[in-house]
Parts: structure tokens; sequence; C-alpha cells
């Protein structure tokens, strides 16, 4: 987003942290009979998926673990998972058809990792509070924090899943402490090492962290920019970092901000209009920032800033630090 201001300080998250990641998962194992479609989920967790739904849902967790990330993990086909393909295949020195060939799947299946694993809800997944969260930016400023809508889309933020995802793999459950969900298999990964620099690429609609040997190691699709607010093309550095920050509205600096509106400040939380944290670049009023509608991610225009899921932004923000360099390209 162009021309907004960020406090660059940690803000509390009043009752909209992620969900607690220290519970037990296993593996899905035909007969278990406790959660999702177990023929489905053994379809997936095979290396050699016998519909073309369950292999792009395989695909799709298998390169969110190898940090090639797809945006939300939706089981569907689309631009964002051909980009991951082909950066993927890229970094494996295969060619970047953003196909799924044989030796893709073969690079792919070297980890070992079930795609889809079992997990028990528990009270920390379900309390909320969740609360439908208003359009109008006015209204987002009444409110004390900008949390998650529903259990289905905070579980959706902690396996990098759409909800609707979710709810097909878990047709028979109420989502409530107790109940065993099939859920893709990316939580628990290790942190990204240091940037050498960051990359941001119009042409493809990535973000890639790239090491001192110039080597590609992460890809993250992105919206940037648009005909009103173009991307700022150029080097630029990391300022700063502020995770779970404040929003600053100032509708005159916005194309499209109701004329009725007046500035604002928008508490922190998942949906807060830049997410769960803001990367600021030392050109002014842009930054990398997450959102609150990863749906949307690679797929729409921005204000000028660059916007990831909230996920990979804070995959992000763990790989960079004051003074990375941040290269902006057509």
């Amino acid at each position: 987003m162009r021309p907004i201001r960020i406090m660059l300080s940690t803000a509390v998250l009043l009752g909209a942290t992620l969900p607690s990641a220290h519970v037990s998962a296993q593996v899905v194992t035909t007969g278990a009979g406790k959660a999702g479609d177990t023929s489905r989920v053994d379809d997936v967790n095979a290396p050699k998926p016998a519909s073309a739904r369950d292999a792009i849902l395989r695909a799709q967790v298998l390169l969110d673990r190898a940090h090639f990330s797809p945006g939300e993990i939706d089981g569907a086909s689309g631009s964002n998972s051909r980009r991951a393909i082909a950066g993927y295949q890229a970094s494996q020195g295969l060619t970047a058809s953003g196909e799924l060939d044989a030796p893709t799947w073969a690079a792919l299946d070297r980890d070992a990792g079930p795609a889809l694993i079992r997990y028990t809800l528990v009270e920390a997944d379900v309390a909320g509070p969740f609360a439908t969260i208003p359009d109008d930016m006015m209204e987002k400023a009444q409110l004390p924090t900008l949390g998650y809508a529903s259990v289905q889309e905070a579980l959706g933020e902690k396996f990098h899943a759409s909800p609707r995802l979710l709810q097909s793999l878990n047709p028979g459950s109420s989502f409530v402490a107790g109940d065993e969900i099939v859920v893709p298999n990316v939580e628990g990964l290790p942190e990204l090492p240091r940037a050498d620099k960051v990359v941001v690429d119009r042409s493809d609609a990535t973000v890639s962290l790239v090491d001192a040997a110039g080597r590609t190691y992460a890809q993250f699709p992105a919206t940037m920019g648009s005909e009103h607010d173009p991307l700022p093309i150029g080097e630029w550095k990391i300022r700063g970092i502020a995770r779970n920050p404040l929003f600053h509205y100032t509708p005159a600096l916005f194309w499209d901000a109701d004329p009725g509106h007046s500035k604002a400040t928008i508490a922190p939380g998942p949906n807060n209009p830049v997410g769960v944290v803001w990367i600021d670049l030392s050109k002014d009023h842009y930054g990398i920032h997450g959102t609150p509608e990863p749906a949307t991610v690679g797929k729409t225009q921005s204000h000028g800033c660059i916007r990831l899921t909230n996920w990979d932004a804070l995959s992000l923000s763990q790989a960079v630090a004051p003074g990375t360099l941040a290269i902006l390209q057509e």
C-alpha cells in the first residue's frame, strides 16, 4: 500500500495471536477413521497421486515445505502454483516449465514428510474471540483488535490453507476442541537463513530470498502495485520490521478512499490492512507486508506496496534485517 504510516514497534495483538503450535500431530493412515476422507488422504500422501486434484494438493504442500510458496494452499491449479513450481524447478537446476513433470516430482519427493497429517484441535485453536470484520475503514477503527472472523480462518492461517480446503478435507468436523482434523503438514519447519538480498520481481509477481552466492532459496507469490500506485523500481534497503503493527490510515493518500473518511488508527491483528508484519523500505511509505485476504495474493492490485500472505510475510521477516538490500525490478 502506498503512502501509509506504520508504527515500527511490536504491538500487542489482543486476543488475536496465532493458535498454539505446541500440539501433537500424526501421519494419517488408512483405517484411522477419525477425520477426513481417508481414501483422499492416502492418495495425497502417495508418491504418485491417482487424481490430478490430489496431485496438485500434494505438490502445493511439498512446495510450501521447500519454501517455494504457492500462497494459500487450496488444492487447485493456478498462477501462484505455476510460479512456485517454476521457481522450485530453477532452484533445482531443472527446466523451469511450471509443470509437474517427472524430474520435478522426483525432486519434491525427496521430502519424506507426509503432505497431510492428523491434528487434534485444542482450546487455544477455537477460543477466539471471533468477530465479523467490516469492510469500511472507519468501522475497522472502532474495533479493539482485528482478529479472525472464524475458527476456520484462524486454522487456515495456521496451516497455510484456504478455509474451504480445510472444510472439504474434514466434512464431518465441527471444528471444536478435541476434534481430530486433517491438515497440510507445514508447521514446525526451520526458520529460513539470513538473506543477502530480497528480489521483488513484477514480471512474475514474486518475492525471492537470495543468498550471498546468488542462489534463490525461497520464493513467495506477491501482489505489487497498480496503474495508480506503481511499484517503485530500484534498489532500496530494509529499514525496519514491525510485527503486529498499527495501521495509520490517511484517506487523502489513497486514490480510492471514501471522501467522507478521516484519519484513523487501525488496531493490530491478522485482519489489519497490512496483516501481521510490516517490513519497512527506505523508499518512504513503501514496504512488504501481510494481508487479511490471502486468497487474493498474486491475483489483484495493491496500493503500491508488496503484499504477501501473512505466513509468507512472517517467514520473510525472519530472514531479513535492517540494512538488507531489496531490489524491486520489472
